[in-house]
């Protein structure tokens, strides 16, 4: 995996809970290159707060682990195409388009989770992740999203109804 996160490179004052390194509530979820080129990585321990059933993580803390890290996937393979061409872009932003996961099954509290995830099929501005979810070596739930470049400058004007 690279030394560097990627939400530390491209977006260090980010405040997404789920990533956001300025959000003080947050997870503060860190995504990496694997070693392979292909697989972004991250590594999450849920907090007992984060309980569905007894023992048992909640599955909404999953799919907003899925739902974070895919779209970092997505941004890194952006982000490397743009390198690629020769630029140096300085803002790279995707949405989430739609977000599909499937549990598998039941993930266990007290154990460290790695999500896998990559871009299926070409990238473009809407570009397909998959993601799965290990609990250990056991795969628990598999997310299969898709995610769209954006221009981050006017989502909230958007949103709210000024433009």
């Amino acid at each position: 995996m690279t030394e560097q996160a990627l939400q530390d490179l491209l977006s260090p004052h980010g405040v997404c809970y789920g990533c956001g390194g300025g959000n003080p509530h947050g997870l503060h979820i860190k995504s990496y290159w694997d070693k392979d080129g292909v697989h972004v990585i991250a590594r999450h321990l849920p907090e007992a707060k984060y309980c569905g059933w007894p023992d048992l993580v909640y599955g909404g803390l999953l799919a907003m682990l899925v739902d974070c890290h895919s779209n970092w996937t997505a941004m890194a393979y952006h982000l490397r195409a743009e390198q690629a061409l020769g630029n140096d872009p300085t803002a790279i932003n995707c949405v989430t388009g739609d977000l599909g996961i499937k549990y598998i099954k039941p993930t266990p509290m007290g154990v460290e989770l790695t999500l896998r995830a990559r871009v299926d099929g070409p990238l473009e501005r809407k570009s397909r992740i998959i993601c799965e979810i290990y609990a250990g070596d056991v795969l628990t739930a598999l997310g299969d999203s898709t995610f769209v470049r954006v221009d981050a400058s006017e989502l909230a004007n958007q949103a709210h109804g000024r433009t």
